[in-house]
């Protein structure tokens, strides 16, 4: 902090220090910030004892020591009407105890203290602006909350209904709940949320914890804690609705919702909470959240949007599947099955649900808690889920797996008929067989005749090409299935130019879909190891993300993914790693891509070394290794690979743009914004002025146009970086 830099206000200084464990660290902060102002050091010392007094008070076991009372409570540990009995716990948001109130009743409560930092006066004014809302949730699987007020010292406190129960997930492991009776919970807690997005209330602080179960008779009920606390709390703080000043989040981040961690409360609404919901049923079946909570506590706010904003989790039964004999035995033995059996029991219809649950974005998730629970119950009673697209012989499972009886006095029927018939099935065995020779005969005649038509149609385009008659070529490829497409020098001229021709009038779809089908066609039917094949991803991954169909994008990139994970040839890496992270990327695709950034490391010639004719093949190879270093978030790294990349001179502007363009979002992921904004200022002036220039992108050597439409797909991405 220069001299000419103004003092932090007293709050964040405060919170700063609190931060500090030890007492040397607290000593040097306060003879660093305060250093012209002696009043402040004062303030914020006697604020910091104040402090560790309040929070000292219920440290062992609950129990009041013989020291000063607890934060606004008097010699007998009262908070106005409310006796405090012990501490029950305490989370982000501040600590909860066991109190009894004497008037004007008498009962046992919750009641949560608020931490510090928050703004009572406005803390209290939105929960009496609640209060009414919360007052009409009468449902049995909600715990009310009865009471709000502030301490002497001006905390926030919140009176609960005491729930004596144990979280949700502790409560199904310790019981070793099957995956049936978890869902039957589960369920019940849906229904309470929707009851809640009735009344117009949103939780907005969806967690295990906050999801208690206690037995009433030997009966399971689900209680949901903390109704009203989360909006009442979130709204007005300082910088933003979801984090602190110390830049924490108010909330949980391994549950929350994107939309909830953008800090935009505007997009938040009753689909923020069927997010969460999704987190927890991820809990219930995976014994594990969607995203580690030590991970997500460690790192900072804008790493944490960054993830839940771009990483998708692996499905519940993958991480079930990838977890070591050990854990599995004991994620298994929770759900009262067997280790082989608890993967096909998740997967499919259950992943779909949880996926569904949690998309990124909110018009793909369930409408509302309700539909969460109506697709679980389908579920349940084996009837098709919305999660899936159903196909007949889905539907068909379903339908035996519902009408299990019916069906096996219909198979008992049909196997008696079949005994009863069967001296007329032999007779009719050789008739049968001739007759399916004859039609697999017919069948293969007519594939060879329509791989015939196909190779005469393509043969027919490569001449029309060749004269020129693009459009009446292109109009007889139009519907030819890509995997049907005849491998060849012909054929892959003819789908190149003509995905050529439709780019440079900007017809970006109708060339996606002729790359494609170059690339399909070579990579399936051709299996080597060779640059030639890899060659034609980059035309397809281009021309998709140019069209913004990102859903074939990422079937494409899987595939290429799957094809050349295995090469051996740096080049070959080289061409797939940039044709796969053109998007950010999911966890599971990079994993794949890993080992092709390895073989780039290895075979990476020194710059020093490299002739005068390597270097530009040296430099496009440390981008490639750079871009995948960025995907992953390792920001660091991929800053060193590209700034080695930068300083080797070439007249490739399009190498220079897209360096620029990827350094500059590697910045702005550190929060180093002016010089985020200063290289994507310079690819954004590269790049208009390549594309205001004479000749076309086109009209070069062809490689060259497919790097100046990547350089304009990564800018778009910086630049809503940038403006987020």
């Amino acid at each position: 902090m220069g001299t000419n830099e103004p003092t932090p206000p007293l709050r964040v200084l405060f919170e700063a220090l609190r931060a500090l464990e030890g007492k040397e660290e607290r000593e040097d902060f306060l003879d660093f910030a305060c250093r012209d102002d002696p009043a402040l050091r004062t303030r914020l010392e006697r604020l910091a004892g104040l402090h560790e007094d309040a929070e000292s008070f219920f440290e062992v076991d609950g129990a009041p020591d013989d020291s000063e009372p607890a934060d606004g409570a008097d010699s007998e540990t009262r908070i106005g009407p409310y006796r405090l009995m012990g501490r029950l716990g305490a989370g982000g948001c501040g600590v909860v105890y066991l109190a009894e109130q004497q008037e004007p009743v008498k009962r046992k409560v919750a009641l949560k203290i608020i931490r510090l930092g928050m703004d009572t006066e406005n803390v209290i004014a939105r929960f009496e602006a609640e209060r009414q809302s919360l007052a009409m949730m009468d449902h049995p699987n909600i715990a009310r909350v009865l009471d709000a007020g502030a301490t002497k010292t001006g905390r926030p406190y919140f009176v609960m209904q005491l729930v004596d129960g144990e979280r949700i997930t502790d409560y199904c492991d310790a019981k070793r709940l099957g995956i049936r009776e978890r869902l039957e919970l589960f369920i019940r807690v849906c229904h309470a949320l929707q009851h809640a997005h009735q009344k117009g209330i949103i939780h907005r602080d969806i967690k295990p914890s906050n999801i208690l179960i206690w037995e009433n008779e030997g009966e399971a009920v689900p209680k949901v804690i903390d109704f009203g606390i989360a909006k009442a709390t979130e709204a007005g703080l300082h910088q933003s609705a979801t984090y602190t000043v110390d830049g924490q989040f108010i909330g949980t981040p391994a549950y929350m919702s994107p939309e909830q961690a953008s800090g935009n409360g505007l997009d938040i609404d009753t689909r923020s909470d069927v997010y969460s919901l999704g987190a927890l049923l991820y809990e219930l079946l995976a014994g594990r959240p969607p995203f580690d909570p030590e991970e997500m506590q460690d790192t900072g706010v804008e790493e944490i949007r960054r993830t839940l904003s771009q990483i998708e989790p692996a499905a519940p039964s993958t991480v079930i599947r990838h977890l070591d004999p050990d854990e599995l035995a004991r994620v298994a033995d929770a759900r009262n099955l067997e280790p082989r059996r608890l993967v096909g029991d998740i997967e499919d219809d259950l992943d779909r649900i949880v996926r569904k649950a949690m998309a990124k974005e909110p018009g793909r998730r369930y409408s509302g808690a309700d539909a969460l629970a109506a697709d679980i119950r389908c579920y349940l009673n084996d009837e098709p889920v919305a999660a899936r697209p159903p196909g007949g012989f889905y539907r068909l499972g379903k339908l035996i797996r519902r009408n299990k009886v019916t069906f096996a006095a219909g198979a008992a029927i049909f196997i008696s008929l079949v005994v009863g018939l069967g001296a007329a099935t032999v007779m009719s065995i050789r008739a049968n067989h001739a007759r399916q020779l004859a039609e697999d005969a017919r069948a293969a005649e007519a594939r060879l005749r329509r791989s015939a038509e196909i190779g005469q149609d393509i043969s027919h385009a490569a001449v029309l090409v060749k004269y020129g008659s693009l459009e009446e070529a292109d109009v007889l490829l139009r519907d030819i299935p890509p995997e049907r497409a005849v491998p060849s020098l012909e054929s892959a001229d003819t789908f190149r130019t003509l995905g050529l021709w439709h780019a440079r009038a900007g017809r970006w779809e109708q060339a996606a879909d002729r790359f494609a089908a170059l690339a399909y066609s070579l990579a399936t039917a051709d299996q080597a190891d060779s640059e030639e094949i890899s060659l034609s991803l980059q035309p397809a991954a281009t021309a998709l993300c140019q069209a913004g169909d990102f859903e074939e994008y990422a079937d494409f990139r899987a595939m290429a993914a799957e094809r050349f994970g295995d090469t051996t040839n740096p080049v070959v890496a080289e061409q797939a790693l940039k044709a796969c992270l053109l998007r950010p990327a999911p966890a599971d695709l990079l994993e794949r891509l890993q080992r092709l950034e390895g073989l780039m490391l290895e075979s990476s010639t020194d710059l020093a070394e490299a002739s005068e004719a390597e270097k530009n093949l040296v430099a496009w190879r440390r981008f490639a290794i750079g871009l995948m270093e960025y995907r992953k978030g390792a920001f660091n790294q991929a800053l060193e690979h590209l700034d080695a990349c930068q300083s080797i001179p070439h007249e490739n502007l399009a190498r220079r743009a897209v360096e620029h363009t990827v350094r500059g979002m590697c910045l702005r992921r550190q929060n180093r914004v002016a010089e985020a904004i200063e290289e994507i200022h310079a690819a954004r002036i590269l790049i208009q002025e390549r594309f205001a220039a004479e000749p076309s992108i086109f009209d070069q050597w062809e490689p060259l146009w497919q790097d100046w439409i990547n350089a304009r797909i990564l800018l778009r991405e910086a630049e809503e970086l940038v403006e987020a």
